[in-house]
C-alpha cells in the first residue's frame, strides 16, 4: 500500500496526487498551486478532503489516497485506496445525470442533488486501487 507522502503533489500527466489515510491525526496542506488553481488538502485515517479555489471537490469517510484525480467539465477520473470500504462524495454540477464507473464496471447512473453532490461507495481490499471514472450524460 502506498500513500501520498507530501499530502498532495503533481503528477507527469497534469493531474494531482493526494492524501494519507495512515495518519493518525490530521494534516492539511493549503494553497497548493496547479494549472492557476488553488488547492487545499485535509487528510488524515477518518476522512480526505479536497477543495479546489475555496470550493468543495472530494471527500472520502474513511481517508483516502488519491491517485491521478483529474477533473474536466465531462469527466472525472482517479483511483483510490485505502484500508476499508470507502463512500466518496463529489461536488458536480446540480440535478445533472451521471454515469458512474469502478474499474470500468458501469455502477448505474446517478443524479446529483440540489446541491451538486454524487455519493458513491467504493469497495477497498488489500492494497487494491480501483479505478473511478465518472461521466457527465
Amino acid at each position: 500500500m502506498t500513500v501520498v507522502e507530501e499530502l498532495i503533489r503533481k503528477e507527469n500527466d497534469g493531474a494531482i496526487s493526494f492524501g494519507n489515510y495512515m495518519l493518525d491525526q490530521k494534516s492539511k496542506v493549503s494553497d497548493f498551486e496547479h494549472n492557476g488553481d488553488l488547492y487545499k488538502v485535509k487528510t488524515f485515517k477518518e476522512i480526505t478532503k479536497l477543495e479546489k479555489n475555496g470550493l468543495f471537490v472530494y471527500e472520502s469517510v474513511p481517508g483516502t489516497s488519491v491517485f491521478s484525480f483529474n477533473a474536466t467539465d465531462k469527466e472525472i477520473n482517479f483511483a483510490v485506496e485505502g484500508t476499508e470500504d470507502v463512500q466518496i462524495t463529489l461536488e458536480l454540477e446540480p440535478e445533472k445525470e451521471y454515469k458512474v464507473f469502478v474499474d470500468d464496471t458501469n455502477v448505474g447512473k446517478m443524479k446529483t442533488n440540489l446541491g451538486g453532490k454524487l455519493v458513491v461507495s467504493v469497495e477497498l481490499s488489500n492494497g487494491k486501487r480501483p479505478k473511478v471514472k465518472v461521466v457527465k450524460l
